[in-house]
């Protein structure tokens, strides 16, 4: 048996062949938990990948993920050796790991507040289970103060072992793990912080090798819990800010990707592209809101920010609306084809829940709408009540309006010719994604709109 985790020294690791000793489970294995798992088995861990789910577990064992193709071939090289496995026993995982990674996410419940029964309940069986000498690594986004509080509580009551002296704990999140490669993970400066000084060393240690950038380390877990969330509001608001600058955009008759290219290389003068409020950012704000509400503090820029982004799927319908508008249609009873709502572009992944509030706003306003997505598991179509077809061509059949939500390569390269003969002309096309040249969408014959590219004509 290996050293145990929290005695061990940096010799006794300082070999991808000397870290195979040293097993890793990585407990829930959505989005967040394979990319770690994959991470851990690049620097030589030997990891076990634990999901509740069964099905999961055999996608896992086989290799596969919704992650981008870069990474599903470094889960199905790991499967394949022996370096990585999948299991439902938390148990068995736990009592037999020396580095356990919580990626439980947090639930924003339709009120805006954090839910934490899922990850309390996580620990709990973590707890039952968990040997003396054990590293935890919370890997999830939490609220501020919760990783000393909630989770060490809830770890020490069910153990009945002490963080600091049985057991090493430690928090280091990582944040938009759906847009994220393997590379680009890897290249990601971590923040490590933990509750205790040996906790903390070897936790960093663990992570240096992981982490080409090497870590930000802080022994104050809450200012690191405040950090991570700070990133993810900064983002917030620099989306923000893009979306509304892409309205003014659209009503001056400005491309806001030509003052990008203006700018140049110099990008921190401008926020990033508008776009959607997508899934990596819809909920994790408000773990930053609820806290500073707790507090009596009033985040004003913060909340204006999230305003803003949930607004702009309203502005979604009102461009649908114009363009329909301008083919001398109305929304109402208009057949809408949306391409791609799935997460991730040009891999398998869940529906957007942007996707899911733009349907539900247009049939609201009496749209019928047909969906295609290559990368939608026959599962997850079998689950849903939406219309989805087995091509785009059947998707827009007679069609008065495409919407592009996700960045698909076969979307960027679409038939205009063929899309006017299956399409009910005029019709429109509708590019969130900035996919498409206006023009030509235009010379084509059709009415254009997109976020921020205020140069149609029509």
């Amino acid at each position: 048996m290996s050293t145990p985790i929290m005695q061990a020294k940096p010799e006794e690791m300082d070999t991808p062949e000397k870290r195979g000793n040293h097993v890793v489970s990585i407990i829930g294995c959505g989005q967040h938990g394979i990319l770690q798992a994959v991470l851990f088995a690049d620097a030589g861990f030997k990891v076990t990948c634990v999901d509740a789910d069964q099905t999961t577990v055999g996608r896992i064992a086989k290799g596969r993920t919704s992650l981008k193709l870069e990474t599903g071939a470094r889960l199905k090289s790991h499967a394949k050796t022996g370096h990585l496995s999948a299991t439902n026993d938390i148990g068995e995982a736990v009592s037999h790991s020396d580095i356990i990674a919580i990626t439980t996410p947090v639930k924003i419940s339709s009120r805006k507040k954090a839910e934490y029964s899922d990850l309390e309940n996580t620990c709990k069986k973590i707890g039952s289970n968990l040997r003396s000498g054990s590293l935890i690594i919370v890997t999830s986004l939490t609220g501020i103060g919760l990783t000393e509080g909630l989770i060490k509580e809830t770890l020490e009551n069910t153990s009945g072992l002490k963080a600091g002296r049985d057991f090493g704990l430690a928090y280091s999140p990582i944040q938009t793990v759906h847009t994220l490669t393997c590379e680009e993970a890897a290249n990601y400066q971590r923040i490590v912080a933990a509750t205790d000084k040996d906790s903390l060393r070897i936790a960093s240690f663990v992570f240096e090798l992981l982490a080409k950038r090497g870590v930000r380390r802080t022994a104050n877990v809450k200012a690191a819990e405040v950090a991570a969330l700070l990133e993810v509001l900064q983002r917030d608001i620099n989306i923000a800010l893009a979306n509304e600058t892409a309205l003014l955009c659209e009503r001056v008759g400005v491309d806001y990707t030509e003052a990008l290219k203006i700018v140049g290389t110099d990008t921190d003068k401008l926020p990033p592209t508008p776009a959607l409020a997508d899934d990596s950012l819809s909920d994790e704000p408000y773990l930053l809101l609820e806290d500073a509400e707790s507090f009596n503090v009033r985040s004003r820029v913060a909340t204006a920010a999230r305003d803003t982004n949930e607004e702009t799927v309203k502005h979604v319908a009102n461009l649908v609306k114009d363009a329909l508008k301008s083919c001398g249609k109305t929304l109402k009873r208009a057949r809408i084809a949306l391409l791609g709502v799935s997460q991730t572009p040009n891999a398998q992944s869940p529906i957007k829940r942007t996707a899911r509030k733009i349907i539900d706003t247009l049939e609201a306003r009496g749209a019928k709408i047909s969906l295609y997505d290559p990368y939608v598991s026959e599962n997850e179509i079998a689950e849903t009540s939406y219309h989805f077809k087995k091509n785009s061509t059947e998707a827009m059949e007679r069609a008065d309006c495409v919407i592009i939500l996700t960045a698909h390569d076969q979307f960027k390269h679409m038939n205009l010719r063929k899309m006017k003969l299956t399409m009910k002309m005029p019709a429109a096309i509708i590019d969130l994604e900035g996919v498409a040249e206006p023009s030509k969408i235009e010379k084509e014959g059709f009415v254009y709109r997109g976020l921020g590219r205020g140069v149609w004509t029509k």
